[in-house]
């Protein structure tokens, strides 16, 4: 077996398993085993185990329990360097160790027992990470050898972050986390904040002025006392009543850009004049 890394564009999405119930890990080998694009590398049945056959075969991905004999999950991250860190999607009966790992990036945190579509999202998720990954490493190459080109440059550009925050976000049992670009806009609803992703829309518990602090001031404006939006999907701004904007965004949807918050988006303000 081949166990070095590879690119995933030219291969498949070497994975392990990690879980101490043999009926888990068959049942988890069993779905990946519909999608071509990914190889089952490894199995391991403990934290310790997991940590050994992470840094011994450098998979692209882990499906990982949290709740394990000796070592847990989390313990075999912690473990690894961060070069050999793959992709993770947590798969376990408990809820409660969802935001832990938010704090460790995972892609996915899937819930048992969950259904086939719910695992089939979370495929789509560890593959857009992984590819995510590689192309980032492929960039890297690449800025190393523009750099050695250049050295007549008295500085490099600064590099910007792959990926960027992400949300969590528990809806009705599941649990979500949403990149920073995926998400179209947000409204308060409630008590709440409603995350609209495409046609999808997500329910959080949680105040404005709380998230707004959380957010990337660059890239998410409050552009109203329940409304922020992303300004990558601002298409235009029009003129509309007593000294308000309509905001329109990418897909149609028109929000209001009241006076009180014009100042947060007036970059944009002096583009469209």
């Amino acid at each position: 077996m081949n166990t070095a890394p590879e690119t995933v564009s030219a291969a498949l999405i070497r994975t392990v398993i990690v879980d101490d119930e043999p009926v888990a890990r068959r049942g988890v080998r069993l779905l990946l085993a519909r999608d071509p694009a990914f190889e089952v590398v490894g199995e391991a049945a403990s934290g310790g185990e997991a940590a050994a056959l992470i840094a011994r075969l450098r998979p692209d991905l882990a499906f990982l329990d949290v709740q394990m004999p000796g070592a847990d999950g989390f313990a075999a991250l912690a473990g690894l360097a961060p070069a050999a860190t793959p992709a993770v999607v947590f798969v376990t009966a408990y809820d409660e160790h969802a935001l832990r790992a938010f704090e460790v990036h995972a892609v996915d945190y899937l819930l048992k027992p969950y259904d086939d579509a719910r695992f089939a999202a979370a495929l789509q998720r560890a593959k857009a990470e992984v590819r995510h990954r590689a192309q980032d490493r492929a960039g890297a190459g690449l800025g190393q050898l523009m750099e050695l080109l250049a050295r007549g440059a008295t500085a490099a550009a600064p590099s910007v972050p792959p990926g960027g925050d992400r949300i969590l976000v528990k809806s009705s049992g599941e649990i979500f986390f949403l990149k920073a670009d995926e998400i179209d806009w947000i409204e308060a609803e409630g008590d709440y904040m409603k995350f609209h992703v495409g046609p999808r829309a997500h329910l959080m518990r949680e105040t404005m002025a709380r998230l707004e602090a959380r957010l990337d001031a660059r890239r998410f404006v409050r552009i109203h006392r329940s409304t922020i939006v992303n300004l990558d999907r601002v298409q235009k701004l029009s003129p509309s009543f007593a000294g308000d904007y309509a905001v329109t965004l990418a897909d149609g949807t028109k929000l209001r850009l009241s006076r009180g918050y014009q100042d947060r988006i007036m970059p944009l303000l002096q583009q469209a004049q």
